[in-house]
C-alpha cells in the first residue's frame, strides 16, 4: 500500500507536464495493493500467499490492450469511451502474478506513428529534455519507466515501437519472438507484425515482468533469466556490412562503435557478416503494415466514414493501405518467408550467438521535426526510427534495445541485441551481461516535470 501510493503520488506530480499516462486507475490499484498486502502479510499460513517477485509491484499498460473495467482508447477518439469487460491474457497473467495496474499509457493513435505525438490527447514529452519526442508508439510506457511512474510497463511492438522509445528514453524494452506473448485483446495495427513485450529500467526487471505473460515450449526452464554469472567472451557477434550502418547520426555512429570496443574487450567475438534482402525488407514490413491496418479498420467500420476523428497522418496512412494490390502484398508476404529463411541462415552461417546493432540511427528528435539530416541527406524522421527495427518483427524473432550512451546534450542512445527464434533467454543473458560492463544508472532531471 505504501509503495502503491508512493507512485500514485509521483503521477500526480510529474504526470501533467510528461503526459505519458492517458489513465490513472487509482481505485483499482489501491484495492489490489490491499490485497496484495493481505495475501504477502497475513499472520495464518493458510491465507499467506506469494505470488512471486511481481507481487504487490505497481506498473503500467499501454492504452491498446484491454483492461476490465478501465477506459482502453488506443490513443483514439473513437474508441475514447471504450471500456472493455474483460482483460486480456496478457493482463490476466500479470494480475494472477500478483502486479498491481496503475492505469494506461499514451501512445501514438491507434499505434501508428513512432513518436507519440497524439493531437487528442496531447504529446508524451521526452524526460531528458521535455521540447524532444519520447519515441513510440509506446512512448507513455517508456516515459514512465524513466522517471518512476511505474516499475515496468507492457508496450505493443510492430515496427519498433517497444524498442524506439525504450531507446529514446534511456530504459530497456523487449520485443519477443513469434507466439511468445499473447497478443489477443490487443487493438492490432498489424496482427501478422505485432507483438506485446515488457519496458523496465533493467534488463532483470524486463525479465520478471515477461516471465509470467512467457508462453514456453515444451521442456524450457520457469526461469527466463539464470542468477548465475556468465561472461561475454562466450558469445558471437555478427556485425553487419551494409544497410544497419548506412545512415547514422555521427553521435550515435560514436556510442555504437564504443559499444563493439567494449564487447571485443570483453573477449567476445565479433565478426562482420553480409545480409543479403535487409533493404527489401523495409518495403516488405511497410506493405504488409499498411494493408493489414488498413483491413482492421475497415472491419471495424471505423475507415473511411469517420475521418473527422482519425489525426491526419493517421488517416493519410490508412489511406496508403487502399493502394497496395493484392499482387503487391501477396508478395511482401513472401518476401517475408524469404526474409525468414535468410535470416536463420546468416546465423547458421556464421555460427552467431547474436547480431548487434543501433536501435535507432538517431536520438530523440525536436516535437513536431518531422525530418533529420544526417551526412547532408535529409532522412524522413518517421522511416529512420523504424529502419533498424522493422526486420526484427518481419523474421518474428526476439530484440532488446538496451542503453549504450548519450549525445552531448544528454539524450539516450540505444544498442539492438537480436537473436533466434525461441532464444530469448540467451538474449536476455546477453543484454545483462553487457549491462553490467556499460552501466548507465543516472536518470533524468525533474527539475522541468514539477
Amino acid at each position: 500500500m505504501e509503495l502503491t501510493r508512493f507512485i500514485l503520488q509521483r503521477v500526480r506530480e510529474l504526470n501533467p507536464r510528461l503526459n505519458a499516462y492517458l489513465t490513472v486507475s487509482e481505485e483499482l490499484a489501491l484495492a489490489a495493493a490491499a490485497q496484495a498486502e493481505r495475501e504477502l502479510s497475513s499472520k495464518t499460513k493458510k491465507a499467506r500467499r506469494d505470488r512471486g517477485p511481481l507481487h504487490g509491484i505497481p506498473i503500467s499498460l499501454k492504452d491498446n490492450i484491454y483492461t476490465k473495467d478501465v477506459n482502453t482508447t488506443g490513443g483514439s477518439q473513437i474508441l475514447k469511451e471504450f471500456v472493455p469487460l474483460h482483460d486480456a491474457p496478457v493482463v490476466a497473467a500479470l494480475k494472477k502474478a500478483g502486479a498491481i495496474i496503475l492505469g494506461k499509457t499514451n501512445m501514438h493513435e491507434f499505434a501508428y506513428g513512432v513518436t507519440t505525438e497524439n493531437p487528442h490527447f496531447g504529446p508524451t514529452r521526452n524526460p531528458w529534455d521535455l521540447e524532444r519526442i519520447a519515441g513510440g508508439s509506446s512512448g507513455g510506457s517508456a516515459a514512465a519507466v524513466a522517471v518512476g511512474l511505474c516499475y515496468g510497463s507492457i508496450g505493443t511492438d510492430t515496427g519498433g515501437s517497444i524498442r524506439i522509445p525504450a531507446s529514446l528514453c534511456g530504459v530497456v524494452g523487449l520485443k519477443p519472438g513469434l507466439g511468445r506473448v499473447n497478443a489477443d485483446d490487443v487493438i492490432p495495427l498489424s496482427p501478422t507484425l505485432d507483438f506485446v513485450g515488457p519496458l523496465a529500467r533493467t534488463v532483470e526487471e524486463v525479465a520478471l515482468l515477461l516471465d509470467p505473460i512467457f508462453v514456453r515450449g515444451k521442456g524450457e526452464r520457469s526461469g527466463l533469466l539464470s542468477r548465475n554469472k556468465s561472461a561475454l567472451k562466450h558469445f558471437v557477434f555478427g556485425i553487419p556490412k551494409e544497410f544497419f550502418l548506412d545512415a547514422l547520426d555521427p553521435e550515435v555512429r560514436s556510442a555504437y562503435e564504443a559499444a563493439i570496443e567494449l564487447l571485443r574487450k570483453q573477449g567476445a567475438s565479433v565478426k562482420p557478416i553480409s545480409l543479403p534482402r535487409f533493404a527489401e525488407s523495409e518495403e516488405a514490413g511497410n506493405l504488409i503494415a499498411w494493408v493489414e491496418a488498413t483491413v482492421y479498420h475497415q472491419h471495424a467500420g471505423w475507415f473511411p466514414t469517420r475521418v473527422a476523428e482519425y489525426s491526419p497522418d493517421v488517416y493519410k496512412r490508412l489511406e496508403m493501405g487502399m493502394k497496395v494490390t493484392a499482387v503487391d502484398y501477396l508478395r511482401a508476404r513472401d518476401m517475408r518467408e524469404q526474409f525468414k529463411k535468410d535470416f536463420l541462415q546468416i546465423f547458421s552461417a556464421n555460427d552467431l550467438d547474436a547480431l548487434v546493432v543501433p536501435t535507432t540511427p538517431i536520438a530523440a528528435t525536436r516535437l513536431g521535426e518531422d525530418s533529420v539530416v544526417i551526412d547532408g541527406v535529409s532522412h524522413p524522421t518517421r522511416a529512420l526510427l523504424l529502419r533498424l527495427n522493422r526486420p526484427a518483427n518481419l523474421a518474428g524473432v526476439p530484440a532488446i534495445s538496451v542503453p549504450c550512451g548519450r549525445t552531448k546534450a544528454g539524450l539516450p542512445i540505444g544498442l539492438q541485441f537480436i537473436t533466434e527464434w525461441t532464444d530469448e533467454p540467451l538474449l536476455l543473458e546477453i543484454a545483462r551481461d553487457f549491462e553490467r560492463v556499460c552501466p548507465l544508472n543516472a536518470r533524468p532531471n525533474l527539475d522541468g516535470l514539477v
